[in-house]
């Protein structure tokens, strides 16, 4: 199933202290039981990487449920319910919402001051915008840090569509080096050129010896790349008697080229335009840093006694 929004955990995670103080990992391994999640979902991570995505939720299910006095935290990573929270279950409730929090004056001053930070001489009766979207913070960060980067990967195709040839071979070896092929030695990746290159574009030198190489095949082209390309492709590198190949096009290949590589010994890498977006943003090729936003947490540690 897919992983719920925070306030679709809430109950469940209501009922799961009702048993006494459970520690963050007792009440994640629970829940993660209670939704019959994968392995693979509770180890998804929200797009900036910084926290997995389920994790996420409970941790703003409990920042919403501790703020409207339902749960507490006796000590660290501890939490339990309160004589609230027991009232809460108590009365049957099937599901809790923001909205359903507000009941509690707690909870309404929480979200107002987290929504209008107080300054000297601002009033701080106002509640502001609603927040009872299923979405955290962190997804909305998310959500707009995921359009910026389809705009951005967007802009590049557009670029890369009007690049001469040459340049896009270039280009194509630019961002293996960056991912790391060839090291961080000079010239360990050179583009051949167009005469004479027998289907080979460039080549990455992955040692200093040039024992082991990976050639390269770049296609700037506007329709899709064919099985017969693939084909050419792998027969360059049997004459360079070469077991790995990259081949890289702005545009898209075909079902059957997809397939072809499967077929062989040689290891063929396929890498379609919108994936080399993806990759130069990922790895600063063509792109340079906007923006930056750094999201502060609570040190713990600092406030433990000893």
């Amino acid at each position: 199933m897919a992983i719920p929004d925070f306030q679709s955990i809430m109950v469940p995670l209501l009922h799961d202290l009702r048993s006494g103080e459970r520690t963050g990992q007792e009440t994640l391994a629970a829940l993660a039981s209670h939704f019959a999640l994968t392995p693979e979902e509770i180890a998804e991570r929200i797009p900036s990487g910084r926290a997995p995505r389920f994790a996420n939720r409970i941790g703003w299910a409990k920042t919403h449920l501790k703020a409207a006095g339902v749960i507490e935290a006796p000590r660290r990573a501890v939490y339990r319910l309160t004589e609230r929270g027991r009232a809460v279950l108590a009365d049957g409730v099937e599901s809790i919402t923001l909205a359903f929090l507000d009941q509690f004056p707690e909870h309404v001053a929480f979200r107002t001051r987290s929504q209008h930070p107080v300054r000297q001489g601002a009033s701080n009766a106002a509640v502001g915008p609603d927040l009872s979207s299923e979405r955290t913070p962190e997804d909305l960060i998310d959500e707009g840090y995921q359009q910026i980067r389809t705009a951005l990967a967007l802009e590049l195709r557009e670029r890369i569509a009007t690049m001469a040839p040459a340049a896009f071979e270039q280009l194509v070896v630019d961002v293996l080096i960056a991912m790391g092929y060839g090291g961080e030695r000079e010239n360990a990746g050179i583009v051949i050129g167009r005469s004479g290159d027998e289907g080979i574009d460039g080549v990455i030198q992955e040692d200093q010896l040039g024992l082991e190489s990976i050639y390269v095949q770049a296609k700037r082209w506007q329709g899709t790349v064919g099985r017969p390309e693939i084909q050419r492709f792998a027969g360059a590198l049997q004459g360079q008697r070469a077991r790995k190949g990259v081949f890289i096009t702005s545009s898209a290949f075909s079902a059957e080229a997809l397939a072809f590589p499967t077929t062989l010994q040689t290891t063929i890498v396929l890498i379609d335009g919108a994936h080399l977006a993806q990759l130069m943003i990922d790895h600063d090729v063509g792109v340079s840093a906007g923006k930056r936003l750094e999201i502060k947490r609570l040190d713990s540690d600092y406030f433990t006694v000893e």
